[in-house]
């Protein structure tokens, strides 16, 4: 096989990013004549048998799913190394997005809410949670929203310590409780605040990078005025007890109902 091509009928474009677990390429489809993302298992974990399962796992789950705010698989395989071929999704990524333009308006704020209540109660809807909600696995086209990266997602139940993206973690994530669909929630509100303010509800202290929950964090309304409703949704996300946060249905329900 031509030193251009990751694996079988997917050309190189470019390293896109490394995660402890992939290597995420651009690539060109022979077959669908098109741009795509593929997540290689990085090298030195190619012969643990646990995490070559773990990218099946995350790729039969992906290739199950459709829903148009959450990125579509085209392929799996595993020769000559596990693999998951994914649309490319469009626009940029919501962290890139906040880099360069700052916060975003109330309307664009509802609507990313919405949308992203969509994927999130479909996902939740067919036993999984996702439990890595954050700006850089969100892209955005044009006010299109896409969820990124189900590598964690998983179902629900005791977590453990620590699992998920440290400085996004809800409070039961970081201590290894039960996590449910109120885990999601939380990080969507989490993302939704920084969307709105700029800055992350929590900070991170000290070398093992994990957030401080000190009480509750600021309210969104003493960083910038927003619609009230708006502003206290996003508030109620970001409740420390998970049974305090308003479900995936009623944030849905809450956000159709602002102008």
């Amino acid at each position: 096989m031509s030193a251009r091509y990751l694996v079988a009928g997917y050309q190189v474009v470019g390293l896109l990013r490394r995660s402890d677990m992939y290597d995420v390429y651009d690539a060109w489809s022979d077959e669908r004549q098109c741009r795509c993302v593929v997540k290689l298992l990085r090298e030195q974990r190619r012969e643990r048998a646990r995490d070559r399962a773990r990218v099946r796992r995350e790729g039969r789950l992906v290739l199950a799913l459709a829903h148009p705010h959450i990125v579509r698989a085209y392929e799996v395989g595993s020769k000559p190394t596990p693999y998951i071929a994914l649309e490319s999704a469009t626009g940029a990524t919501l962290e890139r997005i906040l880099e360069d333009d700052g916060p975003l308006g109330a309307r664009d704020l509802r609507r990313l809410g919405s949308q992203l209540c969509s994927a999130l109660g479909y996902l939740h809807g067919r036993g999984y949670l996702h439990l890595d909600v954050k700006t850089s696995n969100v892209a955005c086209d044009r006010g299109f929203a896409k969820l990124l990266d189900l590598s964690i997602a998983r179902r629900p139940g005791r977590g453990r310590r620590g699992v998920g993206t440290r400085p996004y973690l809800a409070p039961e994530q970081r201590q290894g409780r039960l996590l449910t669909g109120a885990t999601d929630v939380w990080g969507l509100g989490s993302l939704l605040y920084e969307a709105a303010t700029g800055q992350r509800p929590y900070a991170t202290l000290g070398a093992d990078g994990y957030p401080t929950f000190a009480g509750a964090p600021p309210a969104v309304a003493t960083h910038r005025r927003l619609p009230g409703a708006l502003a206290r949704a996003i508030d109620r996300c970001l409740d420390l007890e998970p049974r305090g946060r308003p479900s995936i249905t009623e944030l849905a329900s809450l956000l159709a109902t602002i102008p």
